[in-house]
């Protein structure tokens, strides 16, 4: 047993540890936004790319030791768990009409990816000075977007408007002007035998009155729904 239970196992198991404390770290705070990848996904890509560095680190060294002739590059398998990683980051990105979301749920992801790679290397100083950086970064500079930034970014809308045989569209599309909603796509299509379903995109950048605009949607024809999308 002694064997098994020596200075390098112990040495992973602390490796392994810190990568569930920082890569959990990060995960919590994203999972506290309601994000697709949260602290389980963090921990889990953590650990797993602490666990493929100790590998490259110390899994060859008895076949090396056995074998002069043969030669290890270390930085290989870290190299494909850092491209890899991406198939999970673009599993988090949703893309609805005109908006995106999950870029930075997907930047977090890779980077703790990196943060576990770190971590297997024994950069354990590095990794936790990371660690404050990335949570600085997700929490401190999301409420600068929130109070300073907020007002400049684009807010998407998908209306769905059902229309008389006879009703005309260019009415709505005063109304859209009118209120600085810049049209970014739109279907027709056939909904009843006497009436038609548009389905509407908009985006502006500018503060508008969204009570103030639905009512006059309201009272000029049957909007069966309004919505709003965050950018």
């Amino acid at each position: 047993m002694e064997q098994y239970f020596n200075d390098q196992f112990l040495t992973v198991m602390i490796k392994i540890i810190i990568a569930i404390f920082l890569s959990g770290a990060i995960g919590m705070e994203r999972g506290m936004g309601n994000h697709h990848a949260g602290l389980r996904t963090h921990i889990l890509v953590g650990v797993g790319s602490c666990l493929m560095m100790i590998l490259s680190l110390y899994g060859f060294t008895e076949f090396s030791e056995e074998h002069d002739y043969v030669q290890f590059d270390p930085a290989r398998i870290p190299s494909y768990v850092i491209s890899g990683i991406g198939f999970l980051g673009a599993g988090t990105i949703l893309v609805n009409g005109t908006t995106v979301r999950g870029l930075t749920t997907a930047a977090s992801v890779w980077t703790v990816a990196g943060l576990g790679l770190v971590i297997g290397a024994g950069m354990y100083m590095e990794a936790v000075f990371t660690t404050i950086i990335i949570l600085s970064i997700l929490i401190f500079l999301n409420n600068f977007e929130k109070l300073f930034l907020s007002s400049k970014k684009q807010k998407a809308y998908l209306l769905d408007i059902e229309l008389g045989r006879e009703d005309s569209v260019a009415p709505i599309m005063e109304i859209l002007e009118r209120h600085h909603l810049a049209l970014t796509n739109m279907k027709m299509k056939k909904y009843h035998h006497d009436s038609r379903m548009l389905h509407v995109e908009l985006e502006t950048r500018q503060a508008i009155n969204e009570m103030e605009l639905f009512e006059e949607l309201t009272d000029l024809t049957n909007i069966k729904s309004v919505s709003t999308v965050k950018s």
